[in-house]
């Protein structure tokens, strides 16, 4: 057969009483590259009880196939003559590709309710995990009190480390730009009114009390959190826990709880330095706009600003702390063996995490609304 014979176009007849279609010409990939939205309309408007054939001299490839079986709905019509070389192509065609629809289903009251249903399901699942996790570390605090030579001394000195030696030069950098950006924005709004010095009451309250714990807390979910899911996962994947628990080793007890504890241990610390780096950037965005004073910042702080808020701020710390890395640890068990559930679980760690952080600073907001607020 020659070349021009090979690259015959691909053509559709239709006899004059719409009964049979005829199909002539090259039908592969190569024929119809150029030809293809023109062939995808003559094909839908054949009519559906047609009967078709094709010399079997003809040729037809996988992707010609694919679109005669798309036209014809995912099934044989009723009456159709090809030779058997064709008929094997689009047996296999319609053997790998299944029965297509028609049509796609339209989104209706029942799907929603099955997606509300299936939502509420998994979270559920999530839940009792989180709680039978919450639990085993308490337990595992209880053996320990009763064991202390078991203490996992090196884990906890080694997270701490990680959590938060390693976070200070992040963290100070963005608690330095927040101070210096909360600082400018304020001082512009309070020139007009003449009240220059009640940017020191702006900066602390919103500092110590609010913003250094919130900011340390994205910063560390988005940081550590993410770093303890993606560790635990891949010990998931190389079923390095399985073999921890071969060996009579609690994972919890080695694993959980020593990310957990250093984290409670380390975001106290954390919200203290950061808080105090934005500070100390509010004062220099107030000394360039306003021209006041590092004595006089450092005196009035402490008098515009009570004590209490710098506890609530560090009671804060050290409840997002736990909540980040015990969320991050959860995730990381619930990893599978394989890449793609470890990037799902890593995602899912970062975004409940910060979801979760702002849910229990609005609690802390409501339960501590009258402590520390200067009337």
């Amino acid at each position: 057969m020659n070349a021009s014979v090979q690259n015959q176009p691909p053509e559709i007849r239709v006899d004059s009483d719409a009964a049979t279609v005829r199909l002539s010409g090259d039908w592969t990939l190569r024929a119809l590259s150029g030809v293809i939205e023109t062939i995808r309309k003559d094909l839908a408007a054949v009519p559906a009880e047609a009967a078709w054939s094709m010399d079997p001299s003809q040729r037809l490839d996988s992707f010609g196939a694919t679109l005669l079986w798309q036209a014809w709905g995912a099934t044989w019509p009723r009456l159709v003559e090809i030779g058997e070389n064709q008929r094997r192509v689009i047996d296999r065609v319609s053997a790998s590709a299944g029965r297509l629809p028609t049509a796609p289903d339209r989104f209706g009251l029942l799907d929603a309710i099955t997606m509300l249903g299936a939502a509420l399901l998994t979270f559920r699942a999530h839940a009792i995990d989180f709680i039978a996790l919450f639990g085993r570390i308490f337990l595992d605090l209880a053996h320990l009190a009763r064991h202390p030579r078991e203490w996992p001394l090196l884990e906890i000195s080694a997270n701490l480390h990680k959590v938060g030696v390693k976070a200070m030069p992040v963290t100070a950098l963005v608690g330095f730009l927040i101070g210096v950006v909360l600082s400018y924005l304020s001082s512009l709004q309070l020139k007009l009114f003449g009240a220059d010095i009640f940017i020191v009451n702006i900066l602390g309250l919103g500092i110590i009390r609010e913003l250094g714990p919130v900011l340390v807390s994205v910063l560390v979910a988005g940081r550590s959190g993410s770093a303890m899911t993606a560790q635990l996962g891949v010990m998931r994947v190389t079923e390095e826990i399985d073999a921890l628990a071969a060996m009579g080793i609690s994972r919890t007890l080695r694993l959980v709880l020593p990310k957990v504890l250093a984290l409670t241990l380390a975001m106290p610390l954390l919200v203290l330095w950061t808080s105090s780096v934005a500070l100390f950037g509010g004062w220099v965005s107030a000394w360039v706009e306003l021209d006041l004073s590092l004595g006089f910042f450092v005196e009035t702080l402490p008098t515009v600003v009570p004590i209490a808020n710098l506890f609530i701020g560090l009671g804060k710390g050290a409840a997002f702390g736990f909540l980040i890395a015990l969320i991050a640890c959860h995730f990381g068990l619930r990893v599978r063996p394989n890449t793609e559930s470890l990037s799902a679980n890593t995602t899912a760690s970062v975004v409940s995490a910060i979801t979760m952080v702002i849910l229990v600073d609005a609690v802390f907001a409501i339960a501590t609304r009258n402590i520390g607020v200067p009337v």
